[in-house]
């Protein structure tokens, strides 16, 4: 069982690698070009929507959200790109790559400013006005 786990990741990856190379060509429609990207990213993201550590659910995104993304993306890609970026993904494994170490930090600032923007938000949403209610009224007269 944990060989077929072991394999089926294996596969995940390559099929993350041949979508990486798919957002690459030219061939490739700008919209499916930008849900690649999107799930490159969270593929590769070290953040995860729902957390490993959480029983269960933690790799529900791995198990289900992902693979169905990737279904979606190979349907609005023409399937001779996708043939020819898989045949490229297995010939050419990805590495870690100084630019793939990049890319990594690239999405850690991503999912760090986002997390800013949201902070900030949340704080102007939700906060009180400092001094609300500390000033005297004037009394007029």
């Amino acid at each position: 069982m944990i060989s077929k786990l072991k394999d089926r990741v294996c596969q995940l990856k390559a099929e993350v690698f041949a979508l990486y190379l798919a957002a690459r060509h030219p061939r490739t429609p700008c919209y499916a070009k930008l849900l690649i990207v999107a799930i490159v990213a969270y593929a590769l993201s070290p953040i995860d929507l729902i957390p490993d550590f959480i029983p269960v659910l933690g790799l529900l995104d791995e198990i289900i959200l992902l693979p169905l993304g990737i279904a979606l993306v190979l349907k609005m890609v023409p399937v001779d790109v996708i043939s020819e970026c898989r045949a490229s993904a297995l010939a050419q494994p990805p590495n870690g790559s100084r630019a793939g170490h990049i890319a990594a930090a690239v999405i850690v600032l991503l999912w760090f400013m986002l997390a800013v923007l949201a902070a900030i938000w949340a704080h102007n949403a939700f906060a009180v006005e400092r001094g609300r209610g500390m000033m005297p009224h004037k009394v007029s007269g």
